[in-house]
């Protein structure tokens, strides 16, 4: 979901520590997924909180570590990473069939999960998600 279509509670404010360390991490106005959870870590902060803040300091966020979002001139970002043609290690379509909820959703903390679990990286995981109809949410920043 973009930005612009998200409804944002009236009350939202940004965390000036948080907001503080965003600031030197944005590249041409906008925040990529990587910094975003390298600020988390840094402020030993949940990664929703840096979210939040990004969204009340009214800052995208792009190139997100799944590949939903955030890629210049791609719909998705595993078209720009070429994982349609990796291998799939044995067993990982099927764990990505038994994570999924009772709505077949999965969120992206367990994406992450199955990415380091199988050895494959987190936009391989998310290519093969949304390849096998698997709705991916909720986001750790609260993208979507």
């Amino acid at each position: 979901m973009a930005l612009e279509d998200k409804k944002l509670p009236p009350e939202l404010k940004a965390d000036e520590r948080v907001a503080s360390a965003i600031r030197p991490r944005l590249a041409d106005g906008l925040l990529s997924c990587p910094a975003a959870f390298a600020v988390a870590e840094e402020l030993a902060c949940p990664p929703i909180a840096v979210g939040q803040t990004a969204d009340a300091l009214g800052i995208r966020l792009t190139l997100c570590q799944l590949g939903l979002f955030g890629y210049p001139g791609h719909a998705k970002g595993w078209q720009a990473a070429g994982v349609a043609e990796l291998p799939v290690p044995a067993g990982l379509e099927q764990a990505l069939r038994e994570e999924r909820d009772e709505g077949g959703s999965i969120g992206c903390l367990e994406l992450w999960r199955l990415a380091e679990r199988h050895g494959v990286s987190r936009i391989h995981v998310g290519y093969l998600a949304d390849r096998l109809g698997i709705k991916i949410r909720p986001c750790q920043l609260g993208a979507f």
